[in-house]
Parts: C-alpha cells; structure tokens; sequence
C-alpha cells in the first residue's frame, strides 16, 4: 500500500511580482508549542507553508488564518518592522 499525499499547491510569482512584500503583519512558529499536526498549512490560502510547517515569507499576506487555526496556539503574529 502507498502512502498518499493530499495535493497540495505551490506558491509561484505572479505578473506582479511576490506577494509577501505588502505584509504588515507575519506569523512566528513556537516550535516548542507545535505538534506538526498540519492544520496551518492545509488552511493557508497562498499554500506559504510547506510540508516542513516553514512559512515562505516571500508569499505569505500575513492574512493570520494559520494561527487562528492553530489548535496548540503555536503561531503568532507579529508586526513587521520596516
């Protein structure tokens, strides 16, 4: 029997450029708090984290549905610095 992997899309540059560039805000991983249960990268509507639960700040929004869906609270928001 194979394992199968749900499909999952990849972020690529888009005619404007990447899209992280206008994020005012961008989520921290606790890796202490994480269980690596995946619901963040299954929620993330631009498909930013990958397999490894790293975010790809290049096209992460910093929209904050993965840490709202987080269930251990192991993702916060933090204001980004310019």
């Amino acid at each position: 029997m194979s394992s199968c992997r749900p499909a999952m899309s990849r972020p690529k540059e888009g005619a404007s450029g990447k899209t992280g560039s206008w994020r005012v805000f961008r989520p921290v991983v606790d890796r202490e708090q994480c269980n690596a249960c995946g619901l963040c990268a299954m929620y993330c509507p631009d498909s930013a984290i990958n397999e490894d639960l790293e975010v790809d700040l290049d096209f992460c929004k910093g929209c904050g549905i993965c840490a709202e869906e987080c269930p251990k609270k192991a993702i916060t928001m933090v204001r980004e610095e310019r």
